[in-house]
């Protein structure tokens, strides 16, 4: 089975060059670039990586469907700049017999120096994202905080894809203005409303519930920083949907 690896990158120096050797044994590698400004293309073409220019428009969705149609193979693996796959995975994708169309692969991320295996991150550590995908099955969905839709059947891989997220503070802040921007302008498309309430009591709730009910607090100092912010993230998304509405 021949894969088209695909990472959507934007400003990306630090961390492309292990994202890209992760997926040195895929039939091709495509690095979707969205105008960066910094060293992105050239590591990336020296990690051997064919690097197309596009530009992201605020939706990742598109950016990433209009990558699918530019692979060359019928399987397509999609990894952020940010990710790396493990050594279990890479041995998985390289001996499998594939049966389903999709398959969610099951991510850990680490934050502050500390693998975070509770709170926010633990769907995707135990269920998993769908990745790995056959061309054709479906669409991604959503502005941002994308999902692949399929009516075809999926599968589950074992092997782990590593997510280094936010090397600081101020880098993971400055992320989540960005993405509270682009996700309160999908909503107010769609006619969302917030009352004062949800404004105030939605990101406490969200706090209480990640941090306590799915145990953020057992990953110690780093578990509380990533719910934070988190539950912040929720609270820029509700308050910007709020001016745009009524500003």
């Amino acid at each position: 089975m021949k894969i088209t690896a695909i990472l959507l990158a934007k400003n990306e120096e630090k961390t492309i060059q292990n994202a890209v050797s992760s997926v040195s044994f895929c039939d091709e590698i495509l690095v979707i670039d969205d105008e960066s400004t910094d060293s992105t293309v050239r590591i990336a073409k020296e990690s051997g990586a064919t690097v197309l220019a596009h530009i992201l428009n605020g939706n990742f969705s598109e950016q990433r469907n209009w990558a699918m149609q530019q692979a060359r193979n019928d399987w397509t693996l999609f990894l952020d700049a940010d990710e790396a796959l493990s050594e279990e995975l890479k041995s998985e994708l390289q001996s499998s017999d594939f049966q389903s169309n999709t398959y969610s692969i099951p991510r850990r991320d680490f934050f502050w120096g500390a693998e975070l295996k509770h709170g926010e991150t633990q769907k995707a550590r135990t269920q998993g994202i769908v990745r790995l995908i056959k061309k054709g099955s479906g669409m991604w969905k959503g502005k941002v905080h994308e999902e692949y839709i399929s009516t075809n059947s999926q599968g589950k891989l074992t092997g782990f894809i590593n997510h280094y997220s936010h090397e600081n503070l101020a880098s993971f802040i400055a992320d989540i203005n960005i993405y509270s921007t682009l996700r309160s302008e999908e909503l107010a498309k769609k006619g969302k409303h917030v009352s004062v309430v949800e404004l105030i009591v939605y990101p406490f709730s969200k706090f209480i519930y990640t941090y306590f009910l799915l145990g953020g607090f057992l990953d110690g100092p780093a578990g509380f920083a990533y719910s934070f912010v988190m539950s912040f993230h929720s609270f820029l998304v509700r308050a910007k949907l709020v001016t745009k509405l009524y500003v």
